[in-house]
């Protein structure tokens, strides 16, 4: 094997491509939608969705499940 050549990332059982994204799958929970993962040389990165904040007291979900807007 190359030592230049692009490093893929493990995540649980499976295993990812160099600048492969995904949204992981946790058990129990099943796939977690508002959290983005992706390999980079070798490395796994995760970050969840940035929602921006909401200016209501109740906030109802929108088309993005990850965030709330206003009535």
């Amino acid at each position: 094997m190359q030592a230049d050549a692009p490093r893929a990332c493990r995540f649980g059982r499976r295993w990812y491509l160099n600048n492969e994204s995904w949204h992981p799958s946790v058990p129990p929970f099943g796939e977690m939608k508002c959290i983005l993962c992706w390999c980079v040389s070798g490395e796994t990165h995760c970050q969840r969705q940035e929602c921006p904040p909401s200016a209501c007291a109740s906030p109802a979900a929108r088309d993005n499940p990850c965030c709330a807007k206003c009535r």
